[in-house]
């Protein structure tokens, strides 16, 4: 991340930044950041038994991009049905709030399940450094426009932590070919990270797996300062047909249930798809942060 927007209020980040990762002698080699979203419903747990198995084999940092217990993410929900698949995996997991999630008492159940790993309480964002990168979790179901509590944390966590590579990650996609569809909640969210550099952009809400090329905040191709998006709505929380593909669409699938496997390096990352076992589908490549301004 090259260009950073000043003159904001630094005392916003004094609640939302967790956990500082310096980087080490290990950061050539890249950290891993692996998950997926909509994961955990126990009137259909196979899924969830399937990607939990895959992250057993991967070692790192697991992100989850929302919607963890269907259907009301309520305490019960997460106890039976996201506790015995993903749960184990709780302690590294750096999770961002899904729809789902706020359907019982606002989110209260996510947020005291996850604890400090989630943020501060009743947000639903926060940041944080792996390896090179900063990463961003965004909350895509409160406001997120101009002089929004959201906006203006987001503004003042990107000039306080210059960094060469940004991920951020949130809930509902805002470029997507799924059932959905793209949707505009975030794009003044998209806006702001493409003007700051960012690289990486993770989400769900639809339950499928999609692959964008580098866009602007228009949503035209722009190769050389895009943001990638991945959505990454396969953990286990049944799948959706797609309707429309969307410009810049790259590689779309609704049958696999699987996680995407991220090794963010200085300067730029790999992804891979890891589909659970019996299933063939992959998708694997690289990509550069983006350059100077």
């Amino acid at each position: 991340m090259h260009q950073r927007i000043c003159g904001v209020v630094f005392a916003l980040l004094s609640l939302a930044i967790g956990p500082m990762q310096s980087p080490s002698a290990q950061d050539d080699q890249g950290v891993v950041f692996v998950g997926a979203g909509d994961i955990a419903n126990c009137e259909m747990l196979g899924g969830a038994r399937a990607t939990a198995a895959l992250l057993d084999t991967i070692e790192g940092t697991v992100f989850t991009t929302g919607d963890h217990a269907y259907q009301t993410g309520s305490a019960k929900e997460f106890q039976n049905c996201y506790e015995p698949t993903w749960g184990r995996h709780k302690k590294r997991t750096r999770p961002t709030i899904g729809n789902h999630d706020l359907v019982t008492d606002k989110g209260r159940p996510y947020f005291e399940y996850f604890g400090e790993n989630a943020g501060p309480a009743g947000l639903g964002y926060y940041s944080y450094d792996l390896g090179a990168w900063h990463i961003i979790s965004l909350n895509s179901a409160a406001p997120a426009r101009k002089n929004t509590p959201q906006m203006k944390w987001l503004l003042a966590d990107l000039s306080a932590h210059p960094a060469d590579c940004v991920l951020a990650y949130w809930h509902i996609a805002r470029f997507s070919s799924g059932g959905h569809g793209s949707d505009p909640l975030m794009a003044d969210v998209w806006h702001v990270l493409y003007e700051a550099g960012a690289d990486v952009v993770l989400s769900s809400h639809d339950h499928d797996y999609e692959r964008f090329a580098p866009q602007d905040d228009k949503g035209k191709a722009d190769p050389e300062r895009g943001i990638r998006e991945f959505v990454v709505g396969t953990g286990g929380g049944g799948v959706y047909e797609f309707k429309r593909v969307a410009s810049n669409s790259e590689v779309r699938n609704n049958s696999t249930y699987g996680v995407l496997k991220l090794t963010l390096k200085p300067g730029h990352y790999d992804w891979e798809f890891v589909p659970m076992a019996g299933q063939k589908f992959r998708d694997a490549g690289s990509g550069s942060c983006s350059p100077a301004r």
